[in-house]
């Protein structure tokens, strides 16, 4: 199943207190956006990527594009002032059936979960990667727990989140004429009464949103070049 992938990179992350667009932060000498990207590169079944951007960053994401040799980058979109607007701004890019949203700084997807992942909206419609959440919840107002909530059905979701789009589209365009604002493209498509597939994801695909996480990144980076060297020596190359 083919499809191709929208990417909201227009962005600041202001939590992340880098003084520029963290997607241009680098790990190991290449910016996050550009770890984010080769995977879509790298996978056959996508045959297009959708980059929207801050219209300003223009050059900066021509120029990433030419260094690093991508050849699926098919549009850069322009950025809305949420998130939201952004995707929708992306979507109106998109000419495949199916189509996937994906977080510019969440750079470690891996392949093999994109198949299943285009499988599940191919036959439910959408479908979203999450984890289980692992720590215990707490409800809390003003300062005071009010609760402890039973965590076995709480999930943590992630990106890509995947859809037919005419399904996302058809949300998304409903959600501008009522004024909505969803907390991810999912939440958009449950406000229609329509079903959500999970697909369960990794916990290494985490979103860069504060310094501490690009110590992580560095982490598995580092944890992921050992893999590979010692499958290169196991194969005696």
């Amino acid at each position: 199943m083919n499809y191709e992938v929208v990417i909201p990179a227009a962005g600041q992350g202001k939590r992340m207190n880098a003084g520029k667009n963290k997607q241009f932060i680098e790990l190991e000498g290449k910016p996050v956006i550009a770890h984010t990207i080769e995977v879509f590169e790298a996978d056959p079944s996508c045959t297009g990527i959708i980059l929207v951007i801050n219209e300003a960053e223009h050059g900066e994401f021509m120029e990433m594009i030419q260094r690093f040799s991508f050849s699926k980058v098919k549009k850069l979109a322009g950025g809305g002032a949420e998130r939201q607007e952004s995707v929708y701004n992306g979507l109106k890019h998109a000419s495949t059936d199916i189509v996937f949203v994906h977080d510019g700084a969440r750079p470690f997807i891996e392949n093999p979960v994109l198949k299943e992942l285009a499988a599940a909206a191919e036959l439910d419609g959408a479908a979203t990667l999450a984890v289980p959440v692992k720590d215990t919840i707490k409800r809390v107002e003003n300062g005071e727990v009010l609760e402890t909530v039973e965590r076995s059905s709480l999930w943590a979701v992630q990106t890509p989140q995947a859809f037919r789009l005419s399904a996302i589209l058809k949300a998304h365009e409903d959600a501008v004429v009522h004024h909505y604002q969803g907390t991810d493209d999912a939440s958009l498509i449950e406000r229609m009464n329509q079903k959500v597939t999970v697909v369960t994801g990794s916990y290494a695909n985490l979103k860069l949103t504060t310094p501490e996480d690009l110590l992580i990144a560095e982490a598995i980076l580092k944890q992921r070049k050992g893999e590979a060297k010692d499958d290169t020596n196991r194969t005696g190359f």
